[in-house]
């Protein structure tokens, strides 16, 4: 009967959650940019909910967070990024979206931009936090 009582205790053990802290939300996020056919990057900075226009593209931040210092370090990032592309007569027609959804920081390849001319992945998710001690340096 004792043992019985022990494995339940250890089956409910099983079903609690680890502890762990929630993700950070922030308020804006570091994109690096690579064009492929000058092979440069830029690094930029963008705060949620703007945009930023890199060549015929147009990267729409919708939400960024990241993990807590004592977690294993990871970055979230949900971007639209739509690509405004000519008519044939030289004119731009409506941007066509190209990619929508979320990149990780630590694994760029995992969920990417598909672009012949164009790399766009994560770097970093500013926290307030961390955006107030930058400035102060």
């Amino acid at each position: 009967m004792r043992f019985a009582s022990v494995i339940s205790a250890l089956a409910l053990l099983a079903l609690i959650p680890a502890a762990s802290a929630n993700n950070l939300m922030g308020e804006a996020v570091v994109l690096r940019a690579l064009d492929k056919v000058t092979a440069k990057t830029q690094d930029f900075t963008v705060p949620v909910g703007d945009s930023l226009d890199y060549g015929s593209l147009r990267v729409d931040v919708k939400h960024c967070e990241k993990r807590p210092p004592e977690d294993i370090p990871e970055t979230y990032v949900f971007l639209q990024i739509f690509d405004a592309k000519l008519d044939g007569k030289g004119e731009v027609s409506e941007p066509e979206k190209v990619f929508s959804g979320w990149m990780m920081g630590s694994n760029p390849a995992l969920s990417a931009l598909d672009h012949g001319v164009y790399d766009i992945w994560v770097l970093e998710c500013k926290t307030k936090a961390a955006s107030e001690t930058d400035d102060e340096f």
